[in-house]
This record gives structure tokens, C-alpha cells and sequence, in this order.
């Protein structure tokens, strides 16, 4: 489904398409079967499944109470990572825009 709208919609629909992907995860929450009455190993498969996903970063940011400096390092490394990967992506599809105006 996803190949069939890129498809549709070109290369630069994934950036669209992954944040959408993320924001629906969240919007259906994090869903974890109980196998064989262990609810102990359930409830650590969520609290994995939370930090991953972010949701457990959101949750403390609607709570007022303070962020560790190591937190606030952490956050703002990956914040940046995010910003060079989306500044590459994009140079790298103006290039290829470029190429196909020109006919190359």
C-alpha cells in the first residue's frame, strides 16, 4: 500500500508517509498480547515498546517536572541527527530534480 502511494505521489510523499506512520502508531497506542498469563513480561514488552516509540518522552513533557541535563544532551543530539538526515534527503532530491529538468 505504501509502494502504491509513493508510486502515486513521488519520492518526496515517504517524508509525509513516515510521519504519518508514527503519528497513526500513536494515535492507536501501544497494543501488547499477554501470552500464557505473564503479565510481567507483557508489561516490560510495553514499557520497551513506550521508550521507543516516544511515548513515554511525551507523557513527561505534558508532566512539569524537571529534565535532566543528560536528558536535555540526548534529545537535542538526536534532534540534530534528525535535522542533518532531512537537510541530506532534501539535497539529495533537489539533485535529482534538477537532473530530470535538465534531461540528464
Amino acid at each position: 500500500m505504501i509502494q502504491a502511494a509513493v508510486a502515486k505521489r513521488g519520492p518526496a510523499s515517504l517524508l509525509a508517509l513516515g510521519s504519518l506512520s508514527s503519528q497513526l502508531q500513536q494515535w492507536r497506542g501501544i497494543r501488547v498480547k499477554v501470552l500464557n498469563n505473564n503479565l510481567d513480561q507483557a508489561l516490560a514488552l510495553m514499557q520497551r515498546k513506550m521508550q521507543s516509540s516516544g511515548i513515554e518522552r511525551m507523557i513527561r513533557s505534558e508532566q512539569t517536572c524537571h529534565i535532566k541535563n543528560s536528558e536535555k544532551r540526548v534529545l537535542a543530539k538526536k534532534n540534530l541527527e534528525r535535522k542533518i538526515r532531512s537537510q541530506d534527503l532534501a539535497r539529495k532530491l533537489k539533485a535529482i530534480l534538477v537532473q530530470k529538468v535538465r534531461g540528464l
